[in-house]
């Protein structure tokens, strides 16, 4: 991150992101079992913090041979009004297609802000399994769910790499004709696989020197503005109402804001929420006001959404 740190984020935060800072750079690239490893333990330690915090109860199933985790939220003494229908949420987690950096840390706040059952999907990874290998996993758990729930109680949303995963999950139920959920949750991501943004050319690099090198293990030898794999080269009309999100210093944010202005362009009822000053994805990984704030808009766009009454 560039500094001086800016005065407009909580003390919090800053502190967070000045701690990552400080943390010594290795000598050499990690390997994907040591990425994966640093990532999974990430996820364990803030998670069980966050379980305990909440009272959200961690479940472990699979669905169609995909591994998913499964998050409850505590019970509820108070007289709440409630679906006659059941709700759930689906997460696609982030990580790059390559760790898992989310499955925990993207869902235990927003279950129990939502009062619902959040579903996330371990889906296969690069670069062991590229595209579409994700969207098929992805996909089965979703009409796994369509057993069980209407679409229109079916919330879907993903950050970071996740984000890109629900997109391409609706492009691919399209096609299919397959019903869609009611709402999507596109959380500091890209639909464009093919080009780079414009932070990118300002903001701290990533590790490849752009976004779009980075989906190089995930893309593999598809092209890339196919629209199952770039959604924002499809046709967005049919997509549900999207809460897109990021922040000023998130490398994402040029193309979260893109795939915000495809929608609305296409019709789609969408909303852009950015957040000052705090870097990529901030929510599923920095403890602040800022990342209960980002939970209070994730929670209130889906309970509008799918018709709780309690937004």
């Amino acid at each position: 991150m560039a500094e001086p740190w800016p005065p407009t984020v909580s003390p919090e935060a800053a502190q967070a992101v000045a701690a990552m800072q400080a943390m010594p750079t290795p000598d050499a690239p990690p390997t994907s079992a040591q990425m994966r490893q640093f990532a999974d333990a990430i996820q364990q330690h803030l998670g069980q913090s966050q379980l305990a915090r909440y009272g959200v109860t961690l479940g472990a199933d699979e669905v169609d041979g995909v591994p998913v985790r499964s998050f409850a939220p505590a019970p509820d003494g108070a007289k709440t009004p409630s679906s006659p229908e059941p709700t759930i949420l689906l997460n696609l987690h982030g990580g790059g297609f390559m760790v898992d950096s989310g499955s925990m840390t993207e869902n235990i706040a927003l279950c129990a802000r939502t009062r619902l059952p959040v579903v996330s999907a371990l889906y296969r990874m690069a670069p062991e399994h590229p595209y579409p290998a994700a969207v098929d996993d992805a996909l089965a758990v979703y009409r796994r769910l369509l057993r069980t729930h209407a679409p229109g109680r079916i919330g879907l949303y993903g950050t970071s790499a996740g984000a890109i995963l629900a997109a391409q999950l609706l492009v691919r139920l399209q096609a299919e004709g397959e019903p869609l959920p009611a709402a999507l949750g596109f959380f500091s991501g890209t639909a464009d696989l093919a080009r780079d943004g414009d932070c990118e050319s300002y903001l701290p690099r990533v590790p490849t020197g752009s976004i779009v090198k980075s989906m190089s293990p995930y893309a593999g030898d598809t092209p890339r503005q196919t629209p199952a794999l770039s959604p924002i080269f499809a046709d967005l009309s049919g997509f549900p109402p999207t809460l897109t999100l990021a922040s000023t210093r998130d490398q994402l944010l040029s193309h979260t804001a893109m795939f915000h202005r495809a929608l609305a362009n296409a019709g789609v009822e969408a909303e852009l929420i950015v957040f000052e000053g705090l870097p990529h994805a901030f929510w599923a990984y920095i403890e602040a006001p800022e990342t209960d704030e980002a939970f209070d808009h994730m929670a209130r766009f889906f309970l509008r959404r799918l018709g709780q009454g309690r937004a």
